[in-house]
This record gives structure tokens, C-alpha cells and sequence, in this order.
């Protein structure tokens, strides 16, 4: 038995403070707004078919750098130079929608709408016009927000803007509580206005997500009777998990093509 001052020593030495004794490679994951301990599995999955192309157990607990390493693998499987994928927000992260698209994998994925800002009351980012030829934004109070300064954040080069009209303008309790409203945007985030203009010319791209990612999950659980793995471990759960998926597309399949000619392409 591990006592409680044991188990902290034991959790703080771990790079994400984690520790669970029932199965040591599981973690904290966030699931439906709520948290719960296990694993996290990714899968891409063909619209036409509902095919389970490629698949991942991990044990990182949000989805935010999951992108491009499954729909990379997708791309490789199927074999094609180009690939559209849809995702939900939870995915939404700058770097992996800039590693997708540079890879020609056409992105659709809605952007996250928190805002610090829009909580408290204030103008949202989405108040400020960006104009990409002058490289500026303009206010909600008409004003022009010009480029200041860059610097570097989590990896990134963020860019600076601002208006010099903030302190006098008669809309800043509407803006900010500072001398001046700041504007940040990311080097790259016209890739990211691209992809948001993509979704919005064709929204009904995540209604066919939903048809589609969403039928493998609950087909599989189904057969598992909504209960756990079996296993413990990520090798040995990845290992149940790829049963799962294999179980699933052979099924799929026969569906699809017949057993006879499942059997011919098999022998083939």
C-alpha cells in the first residue's frame, strides 16, 4: 500500500503529474466537458464508407495535438496526394491546421469562440476587421489598429496591433480596461482565415462529421456492452483497440462487398 505522501513523491516526478494505480499508463481524460481515466483514440474515417482508415490509442487527454498526426497517417494509407478532413473544435490548434494544409490535406474545422475578452463584456476579435493588404485591423469604432511589434509565445510569432485613437475613443469602456486595445495574430493566420472561410461557405460539412466519425464509436461500444478495456497498459490497450478496428471494418466490408467476394479480393 502506497501511503498518501508516497503517492505525491510519485506524482510530481512524472512529467504530467499524473499517477494511476490502476493501470500506470492511463491519464486524466477530457471527455464531454467532464474528466475521467483511461485513454484517448483517434480515428479518420472514410465519408463514403464509414471505413475506419487509420487509428490511435493514446493517452493524452485532449485532442488539440492530435490533427495532423491521424489524418497524416489517413493520407499515407489511402495514398492520395490530397486529402480533405473535417474535425470538431477540439482539435482547433494553428500549428497542426498549418502542418495539415501544408501537406495538401484541406482542412475543415470550425474555430473555438472563447474569448477572455467577449466574457467580460467587450469588444471580441471577431469585432476587428482585418485588412491583409495594409496589414491592419479595424476597430468597431472605425479606427485603424496598425502593426506595432512581434514577438515569440509558446513557439509561436505573434504580431502586435493597435490604435492610436484607443485612449480618446468614446467605445473603449466597450474594448478594454488599458490604455490601449491590442490586437495579437499569429504569423500564420491566414491559413486559419482561410479554413474558417472555408467552413462557412460549406457548413454542412459537419453534419456529415457527425454521420460519420461518430457511427464506428458507437457501433464499437455497442459490441464492447458501454463498458471498458479490458486491458491495462497503452500496448495492450492500442493492441485491444486495433482488434476493435479490424473486427469493425471486416464486418463493414461484408457488408459492403459480400463474404464471397471479401474472400476472392482476400485470396486475390
Amino acid at each position: 500500500m502506497i501511503r498518501r505522501n508516497e503517492k505525491d513523491k510519485y506524482r510530481f516526478a512524472t512529467p504530467d503529474k499524473q499517477i494511476s494505480l490502476t493501470d500506470p499508463d492511463s491519464r486524466s481524460i477530457i471527455t464531454r466537458g467532464a474528466g475521467m481515466v483511461g485513454y484517448n483514440v483517434q480515428t479518420a474515417v472514410d465519408i463514403k464508407h464509414h471505413l475506419i482508415v487509420a487509428h490511435e490509442t493514446t493517452n493524452i487527454g485532449n485532442d488539440r495535438s492530435q490533427l495532423a498526426n491521424i489524418v497524416k497517417q489517413a493520407k499515407e494509407e489511402i495514398g492520395m496526394n490530397e486529402l480533405t478532413v473535417v474535425a470538431d473544435r477540439g482539435y482547433y490548434n494553428g500549428k497542426e491546421i498549418k502542418a495539415c494544409e501544408d501537406v495538401g490535406i484541406t482542412t475543415y474545422l470550425p474555430k473555438c469562440q472563447t474569448s477572455n475578452n467577449q466574457a467580460r463584456g467587450f469588444f471580441g476579435k471577431r469585432d476587428f476587421i482585418y485588412n491583409a493588404e495594409k496589414d491592419e485591423y479595424t476597430c468597431p469604432a472605425g479606427e485603424r489598429a496598425i502593426y506595432r511589434f512581434s514577438r515569440q509565445e509558446a513557439g509561436k510569432i505573434i504580431r502586435r496591433y493597435w490604435a492610436k485613437a484607443c485612449i480618446r475613443c468614446p467605445m473603449k469602456p466597450q474594448c478594454s480596461t488599458s490604455d490601449y486595445r491590442r490586437i495579437s495574430r499569429w504569423e500564420h493566420e491566414s491559413i486559419l482565415d482561410v479554413v474558417e472561410a472555408r467552413l462557412d461557405q460549406e457548413p454542412e460539412r459537419m453534419s456529415a462529421r457527425r454521420n460519420t466519425v461518430e457511427h464506428p464509436f458507437g457501433t464499437i461500444k455497442l459490441w464492447m456492452g458501454y463498458t471498458h478495456f479490458q486491458m491495462r497498459t497503452l500496448e495492450r490497450v492500442s493492441a485491444e483497440m486495433s482488434l476493435h478496428v479490424l473486427s469493425y471494418n471486416l464486418k463493414r466490408v461484408m457488408n459492403i462487398m459480400g463474404v464471397g467476394a471479401l474472400i476472392a479480393a482476400i485470396q486475390a
